[in-house]
């Protein structure tokens, strides 16, 4: 009886301790099974076969973003005002980063299903480039995942180009590259106009040609003729615009043949109505294809990008029908054989020159009467809006052109102007500034000229801004005594980096 009442005590802590024990695996059982998919933990374990497996809910979230990281919603005013997230770094001279801001351009012919992926592959870092992954294994899981899925659904040039579309080639700094120029002043003289080259110029100090443009957050494409080339095959770029444009063609011809002499390129100007007029001097431009890979890079000049009508083509020196609601004929007429267009227009928007040229302004084929757009501000809004309205309703007959519109070049008169005595006589790199970290263009005219258009703004007023070393300034050979040049650049020079961008771009 005794040894009864001893052991009834024993069994029933006995069982409690069972029973606390089953309770104890049931609760951690249950909390296993509740958190199995959201367990970093157990989620790596499993093998990539099932990583890609992923059903389609998963696949589509969104990356998570390191706290530290600030990310932001911008307006871009270069493509259909669409809302991007720009994600803001450290700036990098060197490095490589894939955490790129705003495109400029949104008509690479892509699929919207690669447009998505694209938007994704800007938040995931690349392992192959980086070496750097975000911090937690959920970060891990889903960027590796990721990674793979973009990898087979895209090629390795695809991916280069929706880097390259994503990057603001706009904000950066200047920094000294001893890689530089990518030509040679002395050597390029089968496109180089001597007015232009301020190595042939008693210029003696040339550290400007030794800066080259780092886009910040992001790196930009190294510049390589063969490259441009092959990119370019069986394909035309063209500059229509005034003499900036001139000098941005000349640039890229020299970059492209790295300054060295080509007999094998092939003067094809007369394709394209480019020859020297009766009583001219100089064609309206020129064109060059290089036969190698059938490329024809071209040059038409049209200061305002309107179309010049003369009013009596039998007297030498009538008068010109300025049409500014017209696009330039040479457009018109060339257009379905132009891949890449690039245009500019700016600084002969003055009396000035409109008395030089003996142009009359038009409207509707009829002497301009409208006071509101009389004014040489407003005519060249005018004009210029009316073309590129034009050009973009052209755009879906034509789906192979790439279509830019070049912000203006900045001038760097002081104390004065061309012909009042201005001069730029600094010729120190970067003694104004050196970065550019603004998030608008510094040109808004050409910036809401393109807004709402398929139409890209290749923009370089501002980092162009802080190079007022880079121009020909004092040292020009057909310069009239006391009269500066502190319009046109010094090649090579800032055209260049012009170039670069938009090699990039394309």
């Amino acid at each position: 009886m005794r040894l009864r009442m001893k052991g009834t005590p024993y069994k029933m802590r006995w069982r409690a301790k069972e029973l606390s024990l089953a309770l104890i695996i049931l609760v951690c059982t249950t909390i296993f099974i509740l958190t199995w998919d959201r367990s970093p933990t157990l989620t790596s374990t499993l093998p990539s076969k099932n990583q890609l497996q992923l059903s389609p809910e998963y696949r589509d979230k969104t990356v998570p973003v390191d706290p530290k990281t600030h990310v932001k919603e911008d307006i871009s005013t270069l493509t259909r005002s669409e809302t991007v997230n720009n994600k803001e770094g450290q700036h990098v001279d060197k490095t490589r980063s894939t955490n790129t801001a705003k495109s400029s351009s949104d008509f690479e012919e892509v699929t919207i299903q690669k447009k998505e992926a694209a938007a994704k592959h800007k938040h995931s870092p690349k392992r192959e480039e980086t070496n750097v992954i975000e911090s937690g294994s959920d970060s891990k899981l889903i960027a590796e995942t990721n990674n793979v899925i973009l990898r087979g659904n895209t090629s390795e040039q695809e991916e280069k180009s929706m880097e390259h579309q994503a990057c603001d080639y706009r904000k950066g700094k200047w920094v000294i590259d001893d890689r530089r120029p990518l030509y040679s002043g002395h050597g390029c003289k089968q496109w180089l106009a001597p007015m232009w080259a301020c190595r042939m110029m008693q210029r003696q100090d040339f550290a400007f040609e030794k800066l080259r443009w780092q886009p910040k957050d992001c790196e930009m494409e190294e510049f390589e003729g063969s490259k441009f080339l092959k990119r370019m095959k069986d394909k035309t770029l063209a500059f229509v615009g005034d003499s900036l444009g001139r000098q941005q063609f000349q640039s890229l011809m020299c970059m492209i043949t790295a300054g060295k002499n080509s007999p094998d390129v092939l003067d094809v100007g007369k394709d394209y109505g480019l020859v020297i007029p009766p009583g001219g001097k100089r064609p309206n431009g020129w064109a060059y294809r290089f036969p190698s890979t059938n490329t024809t890079v071209l040059y038409y000049w049209s200061s305002t990008l309107c179309d010049l009508e003369p009013l009596n083509i039998l007297n030498p020196q009538t008068e010109y029908a300025m049409h500014l609601d017209r696009p330039p004929a040479f457009l018109r007429d060339f257009l379905d054989r132009i891949d890449v267009l690039v245009l500019n227009s700016g600084h002969h928007w003055n009396r000035g020159k409109l008395k030089a040229n003996k142009w009359i302004m038009y409207v509707g084929g009829e002497p301009n009467t409208n006071r509101r757009i009389a004014d040489m501000g407003s005519a060249k809004n005018f004009t210029i809006h009316s073309t590129l309205k034009w050009l973009n309703s052209q755009l879906p007959k034509h789906p192979h052109l790439k279509a830019f519109y070049r912000s203006i070049s900045p001038r760097h008169f002081v104390n004065g102007d061309w012909n009042s005595g201005g001069s730029c006589n600094n010729t120190i790199p970067m003694s104004i500034g050196k970065e550019v970290l603004q998030e608008e263009s510094t040109d808004q005219s050409a910036a809401n000229a393109v807004r709402g258009t398929r139409i890209a703004l290749l923009d370089i007023t501002a980092l162009s801004q802080v190079r007022d070393e880079g121009h020909i300034s004092r040292f020009s050979l057909t310069a009239s005594p006391g009269v500066q040049d502190c319009l046109h650049w010094c090649l090579p020079g800032v055209p260049d980096t012009w170039n670069e961008i938009l090699f990039a771009l394309i």
